[in-house]
């Protein structure tokens, strides 16, 4: 019996390991592990989509392997890539032994040993299909991070389906290497583009909310267990205010998880104008929203609501 057995056990397990989950969310990473699907997951910034990951991680016992997605990435970054300065050294040495020796090199032997799996660099994709090799069902699997997959160009979804859809990955040199229990994948997205159908089509899907007062105090409980319940409702009192305001990046949870705990280590005990001033570096990521932040705290613990 594993955490994946049922959605609540997956619920509880992921509880103990510092992440809440909805039951709904519990369902869809129950359903990727059985049936061997990714999980997209969209939603706005800091609602605990990268989180999520790390704690499926840390609740079942399997290696985190995270591919962090950004413009320009290629192949070699997130499939694999020849070591070349130990093929370097590999040639150096073989040229070596000939000269003393006195023999010719045998350039097509050569040319096989380095292309050999030892000269070969897994990257985050295949790491975690050759880390799924050989696998039972009940064994804790490794949980794949493709985290901000809308990050990258559109040729990334392309060079994403060969591996997501058949968990192998092509090496000419080498032949297919593939795994036929999958790892648990994991792909982020904050919809800054559109990702391919294709790659839509391959995965089960979750989007994100931004939690309810009762779910974010849950959550707030849960990394700030030292913070007094009173301070913990301002902070979300707070941060929901802010959340109705017009700003450039409004505050998700994990900036809530921030402030609360910035507020906590100055030893303060409520949420008042100064004290929100004083630390809206925890909160407020723009220049811009700076003002408007201003403007909608004021009479915070003081005036009303």
């Amino acid at each position: 019996m594993t955490i994946f057995s049922d959605p609540r056990s997956l619920e509880q397990a992921l509880e103990r390991a510092g992440h809440i989950v909805t039951s709904e969310l519990a369902t869809a990473c129950v359903l990727a592990h059985r049936l061997g699907k990714p999980l997209l997951c969209e939603g706005v910034p800091g609602v605990g989509k990268t989180s999520l990951a790390r704690a499926l991680a840390r609740a079942s016992g399997g290696p985190l392997i995270r591919l962090q997605c950004h413009d320009g990435l290629e192949s070699s970054q997130a499939l694999y890539d020849w070591d070349f300065a130990k093929q370097i050294l590999h040639v150096r040495t073989i040229e070596a032994a000939s000269t003393v020796a006195g023999e010719p090199i045998d350039a097509l032997r050569l040319d096989d040993e380095l292309h050999d799996r030892a000269f070969l660099l897994a990257r985050p994709i295949l790491q975690a299909i050759e880390d799924s090799q050989g696998l039972g069902s009940d064994d804790p699997r490794p949980v794949l991070l493709i985290d901000e997959v809308d990050r990258a160009g559109d040729e990334f979804d392309a060079l994403l389906l060969e591996a997501l859809a058949d968990w192998s990955i092509s090496i000419p040199e080498l032949g297919t290497i593939s795994t036929e229990t999958p790892p648990l994948v994991i792909l982020t997205s904050n919809r800054t583009r559109d990702l391919h159908d294709a790659l839509r089509r391959r995965c089960l899907y979750h989007w994100f909310e931004q939690p309810d007062a009762a779910a974010e105090s849950r959550i707030l409980s849960l990394h700030v267990p030292q913070a007094e319940s009173s301070l913990r409702e301002a902070v979300i009192d707070a941060a929901n205010r802010l959340r109705r305001v017009d700003l450039i990046k409004p505050p998700g949870t994990a900036e809530t998880i921030d402030w609360l705990r910035a507020l906590h280590s100055l030893g303060l005990e409520e949420l008042d104008e100064p004290s929100a001033a004083a630390t809206l570096s925890a909160v407020l990521k723009e220049a811009d929203d700076l003002d408007p932040a201003g403007s909608a705290l004021r009479s915070l613990g003081g005036g009303s609501r």
